[in-house]
């Protein structure tokens, strides 16, 4: 007799394999193919929902099988694909298949990692993930950090150290609204809106934030920083912390982080770089002196799942002095045991950030940092920023086309009809008219920037797929299309103007 559970979510290990096998097929199938596939179906939310159809709970179960085959196809066809080679929207990069046959080894054995006792070698692992990813943008490895879910939570969990480090100590039992004085932050107007939402979340409250103008270069301007942080430490506030951006989300550009870092030593400011997308380009040898001052940082955000070509969800975390983590988020209360018998010192995630139960994203980060070393990510990395080059030089070239801007991988570009006066106005709403075309048609998707007011295109290349000949199919994309538009929109305002 046998003394195993019978359970009706269990599988037994032929059918496991079998399943597992038809569906790793499929998978291959589906990379293998996926140039020749629609960007996205344009399904709209009614279809989708329609799709799905509109059940109750279901009463009873189903095969499997039969489920893993009909959402197979649900996800291959009716999603957008970001692993496209024609996708180069936001700054999600395609994923390397190797991460996702870690997602499912990290499943099957479902540590967790808030705890050592709980993960015993998923924990040694994603320290040693940090220690590289610190090497690798050019730190010291005694840096310490935690894998998060992503940009955000990258941001808000060293924001929340700065504020231990800098902060009056007795912030954490009396609590904000107690401090005679202001805390402010200081970053550039074209900073990501993670900043709002900590200051938001955290009890600073937006009229925290100074927002820095920026120069002719769209970096922040180092001389209206320290001017606005003299002004706010004669008015009695607080000067906590200053983000520096590796990289902005629009257009690509590095601030100057030397100077950043002078002043925050200078007046005593905790010095945060938000370097989600463009810290890891640190790897290329020649733009080395473009993140001069990122060592000085006393934390950094970074997303493997951007430029390191990781599966969602993958962020990181870093923090000179990791006790301020600890510091910030450690606590023991008395059902927590997790001590070692052996007189080493665990380490314990769930003191380094918001969680406590946390999956094994360190593996595919991990995994893939093996798979392409050093050398491999600075081939990747550096064909993609030559990539974005080429797209900028066609554009600068065409007569239907304006190359507005080229920072790392990214590039901003407008079309701009032959037969149409320079009317910013118009091309504004040409563009953007465009764009919403674009991302609906399926053949490319692209997303877009304002800079000095203009509506642009905005394509950023963190994907191992591209290559010059798909750069040079997208420019032909565009440009058909941008005539189809532009004659709608002619047609449209003469009509109107009957």
């Amino acid at each position: 007799m046998s003394n195993m559970r019978k359970s009706p979510i269990a599988m037994h290990q032929e059918e496991f394999r079998k399943i597992g096998y038809q569906l790793i097929d499929e998978i291959s199938n589906f990379m293998g193919t996926i140039a020749q596939r629609a960007v996205t179906p344009n399904d709209s939310p009614k279809d989708l929902q329609h799709l799905l159809g509109d059940h109750s709970f279901p009463e009873n179960g189903k095969s499997a099988s039969d489920l893993l085959s009909k959402t197979t196809n649900l996800l291959f066809n009716h999603s957008l694909l970001n692993g496209h080679p024609k996708f180069l929207g936001y700054i999600t990069s395609s994923a390397a298949p190797i991460g996702g046959l870690a997602d499912l080894l990290a499943a099957s054995v479902n540590p967790n990692v808030g705890a050592h006792i709980l993960s015993p070698i998923a924990t040694e692992i994603e320290k040693q993930t940090v220690r590289w990813l610190s090497e690798f943008i050019g730190l010291t490895p005694d840096y310490g950090g935690i894998l998060v879910s992503g940009g955000n939570m990258a941001n808000f969990t060293a924001f929340l150290a700065a504020r231990t480090a800098k902060a009056p100590k007795s912030i954490k039992e009396d609590g904000i609204q107690n401090s005679t004085q202001k805390l402010t932050v200081y970053c550039s107007k074209s900073t990501h809106t993670w900043i709002e939402k900590a200051t938001v979340l955290f009890g600073l409250g937006t009229n925290s934030i100074r927002w820095i103008p920026t120069d002719a270069s769209n970096k922040m301007d180092i001389t209206v920083l320290e001017a606005t942080v003299k002004k706010d430490i004669e008015n009695a506030c607080i000067p906590l912390m200053v983000v520096g951006t590796a990289g902005d989300v629009s257009t690509g550009v590095v601030d100057n982080l030397k100077a950043i870092s002078s002043i925050c030593k200078t007046y005593n400011l905790w010095f945060h770089i938000d370097g989600a997308y463009g810290a890891p380009a640190a790897i290329i040898p020649k733009l080395k002196h473009m993140f001069d001052g990122l060592h000085e940082a006393d934390s950094i955000a970074l997303d493997p799942h951007k430029w390191l070509y990781s599966p969602l969800e993958a962020g990181c975390t870093l923090v000179k002095n990791p006790q301020y983590l600890i510091d910030t988020y450690s606590s023991h209360p008395e059902y927590y045991n997790f001590s070692t018998n052996e007189g080493d010192i665990a380490q314990n995630f769930y003191e380094y950030g918001f969680q406590n139960s946390r999956g094994f994203r360190a593996l595919k980060v991990w995994l893939g940092l093996q798979q392409l070393g050093r050398s491999g990510y600075e081939k990747l990395i550096g064909e993609d920023i030559e990539l974005s080059e080429i797209l900028f030089e066609i554009a600068d070239k065409h007569p239907e086309l304006e190359a507005v801007t080229q920072n790392l991988s990214i590039t901003t570009f407008r079309y701009v009809p032959i037969t149409h006066t320079k009317n910013n106005t118009y091309l504004n709403a040409l563009n953007e008219e465009l764009l919403n075309t674009l991302q609906t048609g399926g053949e490319v998707f692209l997303s877009n920037a304002i800079v000095n007011e203009r509506y642009c295109l905005r394509a950023c290349v963190v994907n191992f797929r591209t290559s010059k000949k798909d750069i040079m199919e997208i420019v032909e994309i565009v440009v058909r299309v941008g005539k189809k538009v532009h004659l709608k929109q002619s047609q449209v305002a003469t009509t109107k103007n009957l």
